[in-house]
């Protein structure tokens, strides 16, 4: 049975009616489930000797075995949405320091020209904003669009579900902002005379 799926209709048969299918118990108990497995045992044995005992699992238990697929796409897609997230904040790092490398005269003469360090931070972080936001509503575009190719894979949750999204996205910011900011900061220290002899 799919845990997915509401509970069928079931009909409970007395085990001395019908031993052609086996017999199974259902026992609740109040504790750890673990304390209880050898009573248990003993009593069935008690009852009916010759009834094997193959397996003895709490409901929980069952229930997981109904997730194992899903857990490993789980673990496959955080790994590479992980992966992903590195990948984007090393080329965004990259496409920055380059920028800045390519601004360095432009910089050296704005700061000649009396801008403080704090405006070509700013200005920097600016630029590098600029293409975080840009991405990312690409992105929600992309997300928003593929909505029902992923549905099937989720549970509990739905594939527009504001709180993942905007939780997505703050972490998606905070590293872009993160890996801009190295860049903007050596920027915001360059020597105008330095900056001004570079070609």
């Amino acid at each position: 049975v799919n845990v997915r799926d509401p509970a069928p209709p079931t009909m409970y048969v007395p085990y001395l009616q019908d031993t052609s299918v086996g017999a199974v118990f259902e026992i609740r108990i109040a504790g750890d489930p673990g304390n209880v497995v050898g009573g248990i045992r003993n009593a069935i044995r008690t009852a009916e000797p010759n009834l094997p005992l193959p397996d003895i699992s709490t409901q929980i238990e069952q229930a997981e075995k109904g997730f194992v697929q899903e857990k490993a796409f789980a673990m496959a897609y955080a790994l590479f949405g992980a992966l992903a997230l590195l990948v984007a904040s090393i080329g965004l790092f990259g496409l920055m320091s380059y920028s800045v490398a390519q601004r360095t005269n432009e910089i050296g003469i704005r700061m000649a020209l009396g801008a403080e360090g704090h405006e070509v931070l700013r200005g920097v972080m600016r630029e590098s904003m600029v293409l975080v936001l840009a991405g990312i509503g690409i992105g929600v575009v992309i997300a928003m669009a593929g909505r029902s190719l992923v549905a099937s894979q989720l549970f509990g949750i739905a594939p527009t579900d504001t709180a993942s999204i905007l939780a997505a996205i703050s972490v998606m910011v905070v590293i872009s902002a993160l890996a801009g900011y190295l860049p903007a900061r050596r920027a915001s220290r360059i020597d105008p005379m330095a900056a001004l002899r570079e070609e």
